[in-house]
């Protein structure tokens, strides 16, 4: 049997053309000017919309202008229930809220505090969070009127905090 011999050059050739093949293939990006939607690896086998909006009865919220006596009722929630856990400005128990509505969506808090136990065992962002913290968040048993005060609480908290 005869061995055959290649170049360097298209041994390198070939070497490349195959890992520029494979390291498209799996690729979330589309065409420009597209969506972009992550592949069910990164979601976690959910939906777009449950990575996105968390799993749980609210599929969207429609924010107004802040409504101060909504979060007046929503700060004495958070005061009873979250407190205990979570600050604003510094790590504790839980993350810090302070930035939470840059980093998640409405829906996503809200769901996040209406179904904490699905949410920790189903979603990979929350299952990063309680690697982080240790400590899986409780139900508090809130309605979806709670919840809401609640996010409204933390939509002026952190207007007042972030100018």
């Amino acid at each position: 049997m005869q061995k055959l011999c290649l170049p360097d050059w298209l041994i390198l050739g070939l070497v490349m053309v195959l890992a520029t093949g494979l390291a498209g293939c799996g690729e979330t990006a589309s065409s420009e000017g597209a969506a972009v939607t992550p592949a069910a690896s990164e979601t976690g086998g959910l939906s777009a919309a449950q990575f996105e909006n968390g799993i749980g009865p609210i599929d969207q919220v429609a924010l107004s202008p802040l409504d101060a006596a909504l979060a007046e009722k929503g700060e004495e929630i958070f005061t009873t229930k979250c407190a205990a856990c979570h600050k604003f400005d510094q790590r504790y128990v839980g993350p810090p809220l302070g930035d939470v509505l840059a980093r998640r969506t409405p829906a996503f808090i809200m769901n996040m505090m209406l179904n904490p136990a699905e949410m920790v065992e189903k979603h990979p962002e929350v299952k990063k969070l309680l690697a982080e913290f240790l400590t899986p968040m409780p139900n508090q048993n809130l309605t979806e009127e709670d919840a809401r005060a609640i996010l409204e609480y933390i939509r002026q908290a952190t207007v007042e905090t972030n100018p």
